[in-house]
């Protein structure tokens, strides 16, 4: 019975230190510096299961290609009107904060309540495609629970993930 006392502290001490260093922020990581767009493409989906891109398709070696696959959003009126728009969708959602916008290009920073993860979102609109490519993905970690795909095509209904 004590050892199982014991236990159960310690299981509750590392949960609280766990806790505040998220809250500290050691769960966010580093912004990429390779974000942005480079010849027509936003940066490949990440090799592991936690993003997700309209343009995985330009990537046909990509471990991670079919599951990162998203439809890009049909763009709207001029760039700079599309961008605006979606500047205002973004920073409506809970945890969101825009950290780069232009004419035809937008990212941003969502950053989870609890533990402080932060996934980057990018969007930029590609008018000779009549789209708008994005792509959304973890900076830390392996998996994201669907987390990126669901915040993505939550934009696209125009509600929350």
């Amino acid at each position: 019975m004590a050892l199982l006392l014991r236990l159960i502290l310690i299981a509750l001490a590392l949960s609280g230190v766990v806790l505040v260093a998220a809250r500290l922020g050691a769960f966010s990581g580093r912004p990429p510096s390779d974000l942005g767009v480079r010849d027509g493409r936003l940066k490949p989906p990440s090799t592991t299961p936690n993003s997700v891109s309209s343009q995985a398709s330009l990537y046909p070696d990509h471990p991670q290609r079919a599951y990162a696959q998203v439809e890009p959003y049909p763009l709207r009126g001029t760039p700079a009107e599309a961008m605006a728009d979606w500047a205002a969708r973004i920073a409506a959602q809970p945890g969101a904060r825009i950290v780069d916008q232009r004419e035809d290009y937008l990212r941003a920073e969502f950053t989870t309540a609890w533990m402080r993860y932060v996934d980057d979102v990018e969007l930029w609109a590609d008018a000779a495609s009549g789209v708008i490519h994005v792509r959304s993905a973890s900076r830390l970690g392996h998996g994201d629970l669907g987390l990126n795909r669901r915040r993505i095509e939550a934009l696209r209904a125009g509600s929350a993930p």
